[in-house]
């Protein structure tokens, strides 16, 4: 409901009679109720409070105006949320002059492009920032808290925007936190036997940016473009999860755009890598146990130093929890020879059977229901690459569908000798769904679809060659000329960068000396002699 003086937002749950009351000028945030809405409000739907930012023009409230059903999760509905409104809070842009307007329209736009790009999820009911074993594995007290209080950080989107909700537990149930990454459910069948199936992708928000833009690792160990993937089965009542990590190479480098197709890895020679390094993986350990290191760069070329520097800091860090194997993808699978990626999954298979996966069986016992819990997992893959992005999600959707089918056959899903591939109907459900996942990941990072998807769905092929130039294509234009702004405007949304509305000077306004246009004067002078020689050519 929006008044002259206040926002006011309604709990439509059943019986709920509370009311957040926004005031428009203090910016005083409390709780009243529903009597105390004046008629004179206009009044419209929302779906959740995405949370607030201030800006040049002052504090703006961000809503979720329009949601879609993904499916359910042991009975919790989860949306996406589809469309956002941004509010302000001021009821007129007069005290602002052209220069502000102008640049709180460039901060909006910034605002809109985050909130464009597919790949918010939420939930009223269900945490969706926890794996399947950290939900399991918890207190009484940390099942009693809000979903705002008990969420991973890591991967609550808004986090920043709703910092003022963290500071009133009252108000918590009225802020939403919002996922990004890539959701899809399946109710499946095999056997006759009906089962859901899931794949959930968690985008975490520390060091986030797009490709080129955000690589490495920051002073914390956060490394760039972390995404947390589960594989989730559920057949009546019993639960099985499978979770794998990517991440950038975790120590500190860049690879800058320049201009060329390919700019080369430069490894920072000012800083220690071994501390960050180190905060990186006793983090991971932490979260999930063992590291089994996989890193597919290239072992010549200009990723190689970048491999001989990783396998050098784990040795250097002798930690017997992390193992590191190194597969040259581009190298072994050369010439379309995708087989060779079994010499990997060989490598792999050892260590796969002693991480198994989370377990959590519902047995009937003498007319009673019997929780059998058995947490087997010894610890996690964790992927690291260039961009962890299309070589990342080959490998992984195979290491998930080697443990979907262990998984299914302890279900008793699939019968003894029983596999995977030879079940149809199942099979493109998962190929397409972990094609729809890669490209979900690549969009959010790299601005296009991922590449190397046929393999994912089928087998490469000639068309899927021609697809990925095309796609390189693509991320070649955006990494050079407009990827400065969409790391902008990301790091406005996760408050990175805050907008201060007493500053003389933007950043918005740096004056750009002859340089900047003298590449795009010469390819135009270029382009159009080449045009004239070929309408002239005597």
């Amino acid at each position: 409901h929006i008044t002259p003086e206040k926002f006011y937002v309604e709990a439509c749950d059943d019986g709920a009679d509370d009311v957040l009351a926004i005031d428009r000028v203090s910016t005083e945030v409390t709780l009243t109720v529903k009597k105390d809405v004046p008629p004179s409000a206009v009044t419209r739907p929302i779906f959740g409070v995405l949370g607030t930012i201030r800006l040049v023009a002052g504090t703006y409230l961000i809503v979720i105006t329009k949601k879609k059903k993904v499916g359910e999760i042991f009975s919790h509905a989860i949306w996406k949320a589809t469309d956002f409104d941004i509010l302000s809070y001021k009821k007129t842009m007069l005290h602002l002059t052209d220069i502000q307007l102008q640049d709180n329209k460039v901060f909006l736009s910034m605002l809109n492009h985050v909130l464009s790009v597919d790949g918010f999820y939420f939930s009223t009911t269900y945490d969706l920032t926890h794996t399947l074993q950290r939900l399991a594995n918890t207190s009484p007290e940390f099942q009693e808290m809000s979903l705002l209080e008990r969420a991973d950080p890591r991967f609550v989107w808004n986090g920043h925007l709703l910092r003022e909700f963290i500071a009133q537990p009252e108000i918590h149930r009225f802020a939403t936190p919002v996922m990004h990454g890539f959701i899809t459910m399946h109710s499946c069948s095999i056997n006759g036997k009906c089962f859901d199936w899931l794949l959930v992708s968690r985008r975490s928000c520390f060091r986030a940016g797009v490709r080129y833009y955000v690589r490495g690792i920051d002073s914390e160990g956060h490394a760039a473009n972390f995404v947390e993937t589960e594989q989730i089965v559920h057949y009546k009542g019993s639960k099985a999860s499978f979770v794998q990590t990517r991440g950038s190479i975790p120590f500190f480098w860049s690879q800058r755009p320049n201009l060329k197709y390919k700019p080369k890895p430069q490894i920072s020679k000012s800083v220690n890598h071994m501390d960050g390094f180190q905060r990186h993986f006793d983090s991971q350990i932490i979260s999930y146990g063992k590291q089994m290191i996989v890193n597919l760069v290239n072992q010549k070329g200009s990723e190689k130093p970048l491999e001989q520097t990783f396998s050098k800091m784990v040795n250097s860090m002798a930690n017997g929890m992390v193992r590191y194997v190194a597969f040259d993808f581009h190298k072994e699978c050369s010439r379309m020879r995708w087989d060779r990626l079994q010499i990997l999954m060989d490598q792999l298979a050892e260590q796969q059977d002693e991480f198994s996966s989370y377990f959590l069986q519902a047995k009937s016992s003498c007319g009673r229901s019997v929780r059998k819990e058995s947490w087997v997992c010894g610890g996690v893959y964790c992927y690291n690459c260039m961009d962890c992005l299309d070589r990342t999600n080959v490998i992984q959707s195979l290491l998930a569908r080697r443990s979907l089918q262990a998984q299914l056959q302890r279900l008793g899903v699939l019968h003894v000798g029983q596999r995977i591939e030879e079940q149809a109907d199942f099979e493109k459900i998962y190929k397409n769904a972990w094609a729809d996942n890669a490209n979900a990941c690549a969009k959010q990072y790299a601005g296009t679809g991922a590449l190397k998807t046929d393999y994912t769905t089928g087998k490469r092929t000639q068309w899927g060659l021609i697809m990925d130039g095309w796609n390189s294509l693509i991320r070649y234009y955006k990494n050079n000329f407009s990827d400065g702004f969409r790391q902008d405007a990301i790091d406005l949304f996760l408050g990175n960068y805050s907008v201060d509305e007493v500053e003389p000077a933007s950043p918005l306004h740096v004056k750009k000396d002859w340089k900047f246009l003298a590449l795009p004067i010469i390819m135009v002078v270029a382009f159009s002699m080449c045009i004239i020689c070929l309408l002239m050519a005597g």
